[in-house]
C-alpha cells in the first residue's frame, strides 16, 4: 500500500505550506482623518511577523479617507460614480447596474455602500485603493521594521456564479499575480496559459475571518511570505494589473446590451446601404439615354 508521505515540519509544527488567516479584534468605529496604521498596530502590532500580509476593508481605508459624502439619493451618487454602464437589470426592488467605475473596477452600483453609515450618506470607494495601500503598507512597515504586504479588499459578484467573494482593489508590497507560464506541471507538461491571480484568492480568504458582520475590518494572512516583496514606488500599478485591458475583455457588455448594440448597428448599416443604393439608383437614372 502506498502512504503519502506527511509534509515537512515548519515553525512550531505547522507544516510548510500551510496557510494561516486570523482576524485581530478591537479595531473599533474609523473616522475621517484617523491614522489607520496606528489603529491597526494597536489591534494586531503584537502578532504580526514578517512576511505578514494584511487584508484591509475597503471600507474603513474610505471612512479614514473622508470619502463618507451626503446623498440623499444613492442611485445618483452611482451615476456619478460612473463611467460607463455594462449591464443593467430590472428586479422588484428597483434597477441592478453593473458599471465601469472612475477607479476602472467592474462591479454594482460602482462600489457605492449604504450599509453602515448614517442616513443621507453614502460611502465611496477610495480614490486610487493602490495609492492608499502603498501609503498604509509603508507606514506600517516603516513602525514596525517588519517585511509586510498589504490588501485593500472590497466585495463583489461574479459573472456565471452566485453569491459574492472578495477582491483586491489596491495592493502594495505584494506580487498581484503568480505568472506560471512556461513552467511545468507535476506531470512535466508546460504551463502556456496559467497565471494565478493570488491577490484576489488572499482577498477571498480574508474574508471567511472577516465577515461581513462580525465588526473586523482586518485579517492577517501568514505562510505567503513568498509573494512579499520591494515597497517600489516607481510602479504604482498594483492591484491594477489585475483589470483586464477593454481590448481584450470578450464580455465588455451584458448580453442584452451587447445584443441591443448589434441590433442598432444592423439597423444602421442597412440604412445606409439603402441610401447608397437609392442614391445609386438616381444617378443611374439620370445618366441615362432618353428613349
Amino acid at each position: 500500500m502506498n502512504e503519502r508521505a506527511a509534509p515537512a515540519a515548519g515553525p512550531e509544527g505547522v507544516p510548510s505550506g500551510a496557510l494561516t488567516v486570523f482576524a485581530p479584534e478591537g479595531i473599533g468605529e474609523i473616522e475621517a482623518g484617523d491614522d489607520l496604521a496606528a489603529i491597526i498596530l494597536g489591534a494586531a502590532g503584537a502578532l504580526l511577523r514578517g512576511g505578514d500580509i494584511l487584508a484591509v476593508t475597503s471600507k474603513i481605508v474610505s471612512k479614514a479617507e473622508g470619502r463618507q459624502v451626503a446623498a440623499a439619493d444613492r442611485e445618483q451618487a452611482i451615476t456619478d460614480e460612473t463611467v460607463r454602464v455594462v449591464a443593467t437589470r430590472e428586479h422588484p426592488g428597483g434597477v441592478t447596474r453593473i458599471v465601469e467605475n472612475r477607479q476602472g473596477l467592474v462591479l454594482a452600483a460602482a462600489g457605492v455602500d449604504a450599509s453602515n453609515t448614517p442616513d443621507g450618506t453614502v460611502l465611496l470607494l477610495p480614490i486610487d485603493p493602490d495609492a492608499s495601500a502603498r501609503a498604509l503598507c509603508a507606514a506600517l512597515r516603516e513602525r514596525t521594521g517588519l517585511w509586510l504586504g498589504v490588501l485593500i479588499t472590497d466585495t463583489v459578484g461574479r459573472p456565471w456564479r452566485e453569491g459574492q467573494t472578495d477582491i483586491a482593489i489596491g495592493a502594495a508590497g505584494l506580487a498581484v499575480l503568480d505568472d506560471l507560464r512556461g513552467t511545468e506541471d507535476s506531470s512535466g507538461k508546460r504551463l502556456d496559459a496559467t497565471i494565478a491571480a493570488v491577490a484576489d484568492e488572499i482577498a477571498g480568504a480574508a474574508d471567511l475571518v472577516k465577515g461581513k458582520t462580525s465588526g473586523n475590518p482586518v485579517a492577517v494572512v501568514r505562510g505567503l511570505g513568498r509573494l512579499v516583496g520591494e515597497l517600489d514606488a516607481a510602479d504604482a500599478r498594483g492591484a491594477s494589473r489585475l483589470l483586464r485591458p477593454s481590448d481584450q475583455d470578450m464580455f465588455r457588455l451584458g448580453s442584452a446590451e451587447a445584443y441591443a448594440e448589434g441590433f442598432a448597428a444592423g439597423q444602421a448599416a442597412a440604412a445606409a446601404a439603402a441610401a447608397a443604393g437609392a442614391a445609386g439608383a438616381a444617378a443611374c437614372a439620370c445618366g441615362s439615354d432618353p428613349a
